[in-house]
């Protein structure tokens, strides 16, 4: 169509072709709509419409890195029983999720805590496994994975895991979601917003960058190797 409406810019023409393959994701979601908690649908709508996604988790590695093995025993090992569809569905939806991520649609930031690359909350096997896929997606231009050390102190306990959202070419916040055991709440009025901003920029600054990052994560993971073998 571009060729036949005579479009040759070529800035222009790949942002129509951005437009197209985005148009063709929107609304995805609906399909899973049965198994899904409203507030996670909008959880959902938030990433699929931004530019830019900062996380923070000091507990597990977030949804948008998570391997389907990962993804499957933290579901099932959840503090309420679930039924094997609804769990299988969850997965397919958060595996589902990693899209958005995998197609360069937003710029991705994680900060993990330590103690998430180090401290398996799964089997040993399906945790290092998880590791490698992190390293492995770490290498995309449009991802950045960073871990907060130990030594960061009690930083890691500034705030719960949260997730932010900027839907513009600047990442400005424009809105923070987080869960909790009743589901996810999310967060947009102004002061909300500037807390949680500086909030993800202090523990950025303490997080180790990216490169000593994946050099901590292949150590734990060869620790592990080591200890199995």
């Amino acid at each position: 169509m571009l060729d036949a409406y005579g479009v040759h810019d070529l800035e222009v023409r790949k942002k129509l072709e951005e437009l197209a393959r985005q148009s063709k994701r929107r609304g995805w979601w609906l399909e899973h709509a049965a198994h899904l908690r409203p507030d996670y649908v909008d959880h959902i709508a938030l990433e699929d419409d931004a530019t830019y996604i900062r996380e923070w988790q000091p507990v597990m590695v977030p949804g948008l890195l998570q391997t389907p093995d990962y993804a499957e025993a933290v579901i099932a090992g959840g503090p309420n029983y679930m039924e094997p569809e609804r769990a299988a569905q969850l997965v397919k939806v958060r595996v589902a999720r990693q899209a958005k991520i995998e197609e360069g649609g937003a710029s991705y930031t994680a900060i993990l805590w330590e103690s998430v690359v180090a401290h398996p909350l799964v089997s040993v096997g399906i945790h290092r496994e998880q590791l490698a896929a992190i390293l492995e997606i770490g290498k995309r231009k449009n991802v950045t994975v960073q871990v907060l050390p130990f030594g960061a102190g009690v930083l890691a306990g500034y705030s719960s895991a949260f997730s932010s959202f900027s839907f513009d070419e600047e990442p400005t916040v424009q809105a923070v979601a987080m869960d909790n055991l009743r589901g996810t709440s999310v967060l947009e009025g102004a002061e909300d917003l500037a807390a949680y901003a500086n909030a993800y920029d202090l523990l950025r600054s303490a997080a180790l960058t990216p490169d000593a990052s994946a050099k901590l994560i292949r150590g734990v993971l060869r620790s592990l190797k080591e200890d199995t073998s």
